[in-house]
């Protein structure tokens, strides 16, 4: 980069789990510009956010339940590791146990 360059950065600030299933991602798109002295002055910052959860639950009319897996490949690293980690076999059992008492 030159001094007045203009570029994009995203960070994943906030990656959180909640209630044991959910994973809330915040993912931060800042516009950067590169002072004389190589430092970088943050002109603006937008959010975008995001949930997973371990499985995409569908019922048909005869009440078989289906549980498709979440696809976390396209998520950041970060996200796929806490992800892996969070959403152990005893938590996914537990989700489709949820889910299909919610009817």
């Amino acid at each position: 980069m030159a001094n007045g360059d203009i570029t994009k950065v995203y960070e994943y600030d906030k990656i959180e789990v909640v209630n044991t299933y959910h994973i809330q991602v915040r993912k931060a798109t800042k516009i950067m510009e590169e002072q004389a002295d190589g430092s970088l002055t943050e002109l603006s910052r937008a959010f975008h956010r995001h949930v997973l959860q371990p499985f995409t639950s569908t019922v048909d009319a005869d009440g078989d339940w289906t549980h498709a897996a979440t696809d976390i490949s396209g998520e950041a690293a970060s996200v796929q590791a806490i992800a892996n980690a969070a959403w152990t076999d005893a938590v996914k059992n537990a989700y489709k146990t949820m889910r299909e008492a919610q009817g």
